[in-house]
Order: structure tokens, then sequence, then C-alpha cells
């Protein structure tokens, strides 16, 4: 039987994203959320290299990695940059 996708997968991903940004603002305005300071984030990774559970990034992943977040910033940047001029 094959398996039929329902609910958040069968959403477009404009509005996937809306329903993800009304949980989050409802979160921060009940101040539920937690967001986590250097110190926390620091013993989190600590945490995961003691396990042997973190991720070791092979020298290949890492470039190709640091290549996607590099795109990504730059495309990001030129569509905020595209949008101010449009206003």
């Amino acid at each position: 039987m094959a398996n039929k996708m329902r609910g958040f997968a069968v959403m477009d991903k404009q509005k996937q994203r809306e329903i993800a940004s009304k949980g989050g603002k409802v979160a921060h305005e009940k101040g539920t959320v937690h967001e986590f300071n250097s110190e926390e984030a620091s013993a989190a990774g600590r945490i995961a290299h003691e396990r042997g559970t973190a991720h070791k990034f092979t020298a290949e992943e890492a470039r190709i990695a640091g290549r996607k977040g590099g795109l990504a910033k730059r495309t990001n940047r030129a569509i905020l940059l595209a949008a101010a001029a449009n206003v």
C-alpha cells in the first residue's frame, strides 16, 4: 500500500511557513520559547562530541557546507536589496 501524503506534506510551502510562523510567534508571546545563549550552545556541542553523536565533517563535506552557506547569504542579500529598491 502506497503512503498518501497528508497534512503539511500536501500544503504548499507558503502555507507551511505561515502556520509555522504563527506557532513561533505564539511561543514568544507566551514566554515559553527557549533561546540558547552562547554558553548553552557550547555545552550542547561539547556533550554531543563526548557522546560521539556529533557529526564529523570530512574536508570535502566542510567545503560543500561552507559553499552552500555563502551562496545562501549572497542570495538572501540580493533578494533584500532588490526588495528595498522596489519600495
